[in-house]
């Protein structure tokens, strides 16, 4: 597809953990030729960062200081989105257990969501971006021109993380719950809780293969670009 001659969208793909969001936002970006942009990316760097130097996660004035401090860049490339911190590659790191499980506390703080979301703004505000979290569509960009709120059953979900991680026994149970803690802390925090915007389209992946969800999502870029 050649879409040079288009103008340029903001598409926001949000989902739970596991949805498979950054899968899907990655091929379709590559198809499109867009930026990829993952936000919770930026709230693992802030955990690490926090883990670094030793903050509580709890601690939302500490926090909310500490990513004023920092410079959390985000590097579309052809492997996924390259992270910086403070001119540090953490693209890797940030990946890890204690990081990913450290981004979903850090992120219910309201004060700390607001630096978060000024900064996603001014990464997409040109357009011609796929950029995937939990509010993108509701908070980030509610002016988004495509909205798509990947769903699945919470169990499907666990199979897919625990295949993917190719855990088993004792680590597949204590990655399985904390999916499920994970789900609870998005969809009940008081700052931008997980929810499908009002106008966005809902895709249940539950007993679609990954190429399909593909192939649905594209239907809706295409009938925008057409519009």
């Amino acid at each position: 597809m050649n879409h040079d001659s288009q103008r340029k969208l903001i598409i926001a793909i949000d989902g739970p953990a596991g949805v498979g969001k950054s899968t899907i936002a990655s091929r379709l970006a590559r198809k499109l030729g867009y930026a990829n942009l993952e936000s919770g990316a930026m709230y693992r760097a802030l955990a690490l960062k926090a883990i670094e130097w030793d903050i509580s996660f709890y601690d939302e004035a500490a926090l909310t200081e500490l990513a004023h401090d920092s410079r959390i860049q985000l590097e579309p490339t052809s492997s996924g989105t390259r992270v910086l911190l403070d001119g540090r590659d953490v693209s890797q790191r940030v990946r890890e257990t204690d990081v990913t499980a450290g981004a979903s506390r850090v992120s219910v703080h309201p004060q700390v969501r607001e630096w978060m979301v000024a900064r996603q703004q001014e990464l997409g505000a040109g357009g011609g971006i796929v950029m995937e979290g939990r509010d993108i569509g509701t908070k980030v960009f509610p002016n988004a021109d495509v909205k798509i709120f990947l769903d699945a059953d919470p169990v499907v979900r666990e199979q897919r993380r625990l295949q993917q991680q190719n855990l088993r026994g004792t680590a597949a149970e204590s990655s399985a719950a904390e999916l499920r803690e994970r789900d609870h802390r998005d969809r009940t925090r008081a700052a931008s809780p997980l929810t499908p915007a009002a106008d966005a389209t809902i895709v249940d992946s539950t007993r679609l293969s990954e190429d399909e969800v593909l192939r649905r999502v594209e239907e809706l870029v295409q009938q925008k670009l057409e519009s």
